[in-house]
């Protein structure tokens, strides 16, 4: 008999797996606010990735990835964000967001995007290869954001040699601030 965690598929957001993404979302979050951001990001950003973790037919994890920006001396560098992440909680700790993370950056590398960024658990998220943006001289554009929890992939060195500043999330995270 296979395992539970064998079970959980990862697949690209469909169109009729809003509402439970929705619900997924204010299972994890206790509001509606990341599901109305990722609502208006989805129809705004043709750049977004967004997966979900799918057990028995049924949406259990959703991540979304969407664009950020650094402005340098050059122009802007334009990298991608990953928010929210979330696996409800009567199956976190079965291997869905670790998949749901993986999958994600798997994606967003073979774009060719040169770093991604999280606001996220500085325990969770190492696992990954995230270390604080601050070693990389990037900062996040909320003030007060403790430096542990804001953190950064580098994946193309070259086009981020030398680049540092504030990382700007897209306009509608600000509905979370």
């Amino acid at each position: 008999m296979k395992s539970q965690r064998k079970q959980i598929r990862i697949r690209e957001e469909r169109g009729n797996d809003i509402n439970q993404l929705r619900s997924v979302n204010v299972a994890v979050f206790s509001q509606p606010t990341e599901g109305h951001i990722v609502d208006r990001l989805r129809g705004a950003d043709g750049e977004a990735v967004s997966l979900v973790a799918v057990l028995d037919e049924k949406v259990i994890g959703h991540i979304f990835f969407s664009f950020v920006t650094v402005e340098t001396e050059l122009g802007l560098i334009k990298g991608m964000g990953l928010a929210p992440m979330a696996v409800v909680p009567g199956h976190q700790r079965e291997g869905a967001g670790s998949k749901l993370v993986t999958e994600g950056l798997k994606k967003i590398r073979k774009k060719g995007y040169p770093f991604v960024v999280v606001l996220g658990h500085e325990i969770y998220y190492p696992r990954f290869g995230f270390r604080p943006a601050s070693e990389y001289g990037l900062k996040c554009q909320w003030e007060g954001v403790p430096d542990e929890v804001f953190m950064a992939i580098i994946y193309d060195k070259d086009r981020m040699k030398g680049v540092s500043g504030t990382v700007y999330y897209r306009k509608e995270f600000n509905e979370a601030a």
